[in-house]
């Protein structure tokens, strides 16, 4: 898409993907406006960068270092200097859940048994209390709002990572406004409505339950099983503010990935594993193990 910058005049080329862009001429930020349509509407809500670059690229590097000592030099090696800030869409859901559960309830009672047992060779005659459960089936209806479900938009940044460095203040949320994310990376919704709409409802689905769990009455449950309706359904999109790392430390795989959450600096990456390490771990100890065998066998 051609752009034209507002400050200098100069014509540029911005990806599809993203919807701001920096004049290479003159530095000047620049927002791009496009019709809106199903699968990428505007913006709703945005969330501010609390986190400055000098803090993320901190958080960034402790984290790092504190979970590489197995990891190949590489990584270890990485420049955090990188890092990138970049407004990542999100979809923001809220609905009424109304649940038809049904299950077995039970009501512990305390009742006095009596035994035999042997003692001194005899046999004698005791009592004990023991506890056992009535159970009793249930059936009902359950119905609440589930408010604010996050789950990505970008095809770049899976929602199993978004999780990870979740949760949001959502109270500080601020309805979308070009000068928010003006001279930051942002980027614009790139995974299907319908496929996030999914995912949001699978989320819910897993909380409820939990909340189900926890509203049955009586001393424990069994069998508990649900089908949920969906009612007064909101999807909106919201721009999270996201530091991004990204090391590609071997031509052959996936670059690793760092995230720092922009508003609360909770940092999630996963790094991998040098097994040549690991080996010459193995190694060492086993010889050090050897010597003091071989120490002690002298004696």
């Amino acid at each position: 898409m051609n752009l034209s910058c507002q400050s200098c005049g100069a014509q540029l080329v911005v990806a599809d993907t993203l919807r701001t862009a920096t004049c290479p001429y003159c530095a000047a930020p620049s927002v791009v406006e496009r019709p809106p349509s199903p699968d990428r509407p505007a913006p709703t809500f945005a969330l501010g960068f609390v986190q400055t670059p000098q803090r993320a690229r901190e958080l960034a590097r402790e984290n790092l270092l504190r979970r590489s000592f197995w990891a190949p030099s590489s990584v270890r090696n990485a420049s955090v200097e990188e890092l990138k800030g970049i407004y990542v869409p999100a979809w923001l859901y809220s609905a009424l859940a109304e649940s038809d559960f049904s299950a077995s309830i039970g009501e512990n009672y305390t009742e006095t048994e009596t035994y035999t047992t042997t003692e001194n060779g005899k046999t004698v005659t005791k009592t004990r209390q023991v506890t056992r459960t009535e159970w009793r089936s249930l059936h009902g209806r359950h119905a609440e709002y589930v408010p604010d479900v996050l789950v990505t938009a970008s095809s770049g940044l899976p929602n199993e990572e978004l999780e990870h460095i979740e949760p949001f203040d959502l109270r500080a949320l601020r309805r979308y406004d070009d000068a928010i994310i003006s001279g930051w990376i942002s980027e614009e919704p790139s995974l299907p409505q319908a496929q996030c709409l999914e995912q949001a409802r699978a989320e819910v689905m897993a909380q409820l339950r939990q909340r189900l769990a926890s509203f049955m009455p009586g001393d424990s449950h069994r069998e508990l099983q649900y089908s949920t309706q969906f009612h007064q359904e909101a999807l909106v999109v919201c721009l999270l503010p996201v530091w991004v790392l990204a090391l590609r430390h071997d031509p052959q795989s996936p670059p690793l990935r760092f995230l720092v959450n922009g508003q609360t600096g909770k940092v999630y990456g996963r790094v991998p594993v040098s097994w040549i390490k690991v080996l010459i771990a193995v190694l060492l100890a086993l010889l050090v193990l050897g010597g003091l065998y071989l120490l002690l066998s002298s004696r």
